[in-house]
């Protein structure tokens, strides 16, 4: 309870500090908005001057879209302090600091930035979701709109996971990070898309080296009723974003053993 209490006064303050700029956080969520609705945009003018990708409508991308957008989205709002920790915490010794103090480094910088102007990027996934079930006349239920959440959930786990594995990474070189980039930034693009249109390599890796078919692609298919068709069990489908969980989990042991053998840098 601590904790949480903790990481809630993290968040406020935060939030406190970024309201005391209205207008800086309106242009910067107004811009997350309308870069990645122009992206949206360009989807579907290929759809309009095609009609279809492979078997799949404009809607049904549409779907797979927000799924992946809306989760990534919230999960860039809460690691920011893993997304920048080479440069502004490895590099400067300010991590020395973070393990001076009687809380979890990890907390701390789930703490260190609450970005609030992700809100931009969540608006917008939201509203093309609602025009890819409009398109679709889907009807919800509590078992689509349940796989819907936990889809959501499972991707903020995933991509979470890839920016702890990023920030472990700095024990060793803070340079040449942008690499773990093609991996999240990449696994946003890849996931807007279903994966059966990829070549099996690349669904392999998507789907058992970096879980994004498991968070993404699996439950938006139970959503569509497409499961049995693709060859998957509809409750597998339905539960396959726990691996987002076990992946993050995965990524926070990797964190220790990182901890365990950093060895402060001496300034």
């Amino acid at each position: 309870m601590n904790i949480l209490l903790l990481y809630g006064a993290y968040i406020r303050t935060s939030i406190k500090a970024q309201m005391s700029y209205p207008a800086s956080f309106m242009m910067q969520a107004a811009g997350q908005f309308l870069v990645t609705i122009i992206e949206f945009l360009g989807i579907w003018i290929l759809f309009q001057r095609f009609g279809r990708l492979d078997d799949w409508k404009i809607g049904e991308v549409a779907i797979f879209y927000a799924v992946v957008n809306a989760g990534f989205a919230l999960a860039d709002t809460i690691t920011r302090g893993f997304d920048v920790f080479g440069p502004e915490f490895v590099k400067t010794g300010n991590f020395d600091r973070l393990l001076l103090r009687p809380r979890s480094a990890a907390l701390q910088l789930f703490g260190h930035e609450f970005r609030l102007s992700r809100i931009g990027r969540l608006g917008q996934a939201c509203l093309v979701g609602a025009l890819g079930a409009h398109w679709l006349n889907l009807t919800w239920s509590l078992a689509t709109l349940g796989v819907l959440g936990f889809a959501i959930c499972g991707c903020i786990a995933l991509f979470s996971g890839l920016m702890v594995l990023q920030a472990t990474l700095s024990f060793w070189t803070v340079e040449g990070l942008e690499i773990v980039n093609t991996v999240t930034y990449g696994g946003v693009e890849a996931g807007q898309m279903p994966m059966s249109i990829y070549a099996r390599w690349f669904r392999d890796v998507l789907t058992y080296v970096v879980p994004l078919a498991c968070v993404c692609y699996f439950p938006v298919l139970f959503i569509l009723g497409k499961a049995q068709a693709a060859g998957v069990a509809p409750i597998a489908a339905a539960a396959a974003p726990a691996i987002g969980f076990a992946f993050l989990a995965f990524s926070f042991w990797v964190w220790g053993f990182g901890v365990r053998r950093y060895t402060s840098t001496g300034s």
